[in-house]
């Protein structure tokens, strides 16, 4: 079979009659099928067929599924495992937003917040926006980005995801609007190979309320995505982004393999793939890796 449409539950919401209505609405269309492979009894399967588009059959499925929490995504089958992952940070590997996390300490998380939401969702430019928000953390002690960073929670499946990945001989990238303070402890914490976002300026005290330029954004993202396959010899086809907000756009639009995850909705509107339902070891299971295979924390 030449492609393959992933179809990844909660734990345990998974099973044959779920799977059902799919099979029935693919064939109905035309799709030859296989049959399913169980990649996590419960969780997961493999779906294999031919002669559908793989666009088609991820509309087909979603409509299938109706509004059950399952995720559906179809692909070629071969070269389903990536070698490089570029996964954007907040709300993504982490389940906050740093900035807004770090407002608090201010007593302007309300406000940094509200201007995150709108660009996070492509109503604002992102440099000008993050400028803006800095801006009004001027003179806020070091030891508020401490603070935040214990209590900053990784989203379920991160270590999974990057651990597994790596085990597996691909190189795992953090690319964030965000600040290197928490990137370089995001990835040392889940398993990352390297991380790349904006230097936040201080004096050794407190914060300078402005970031190095130039500003690591959208574009930035995709020039590492680029870079990144470029220097290791790696088609675009070989490569995975996930991210949830607008400034993923550009580098899930060129990755072989673009994830929206629990995105936003200009986001999730946009993206050939989207996770909505599952944590971020959906990822693995959408590349082939079976449960025995993942790398847990």
């Amino acid at each position: 079979m030449s492609h393959v449409l992933t179809i990844v539950a909660p734990p345990g919401r998974l099973s044959a009659e779920t799977i059902l209505p799919i099979r029935t609405t693919l064939h109905a269309l035309g799709a030859d099928l296989g049959a399913v492979d169980w990649l996590s009894p419960g969780e997961a399967a493999d779906l294999p067929f031919s002669l559908l588009n793989p666009d088609q059959a991820t509309a087909a499925a979603r409509t299938a599924l109706g509004d059950a929490p399952v995720d559906a995504i179809a692909q070629p089958a071969e070269g389903r495992r990536k070698r490089l992952l570029i996964a954007d940070m907040d709300s993504t590997i982490v389940t906050s937003e740093t900035l807004d996390e770090l407002a608090a300490y201010a007593g302007l998380k309300e406000k940094v917040a509200e201007i995150t939401r709108r660009s996070m969702n492509g109503e604002l430019d992102f440099a000008a926006a993050l400028r803006e928000r800095v801006a009004m953390l001027k003179g806020l002690s070091l030891g508020a980005l401490e603070a935040t960073w214990k209590q900053t929670e990784l989203m379920p499946g991160a270590k999974a995801l990057a651990r597994t990945m790596s085990a597996n001989g691909a190189h795992c990238a953090l690319a964030s609007g965000g600040f290197t303070y928490f990137t370089g402890r995001v990835m040392a914490a889940c398993g990352f190979q390297s991380h790349h976002s904006n230097v936040l300026v201080d004096n050794g005290k407190v914060l300078a309320g402005r970031v190095e330029e130039p500003i690591f954004d959208r574009e930035a993202k995709l020039a590492t995505l680029t870079r990144l396959a470029a220097e290791k010899g790696l088609p675009m086809a070989a490569t995975m982004a996930v991210g949830d907000g607008a400034n993923d756009l550009a580098m899930i639009g060129a990755a072989g393999l673009g994830i929206a995850y629990h995105a936003k909705p200009v986001v999730a509107a946009a993206a050939r793939a989207r996770v909505d339902h599952n944590d971020l070891r959906a990822l693995l299971f959408v590349q082939g890796y079976r449960a025995a295979e993942i790398v847990e924390d």
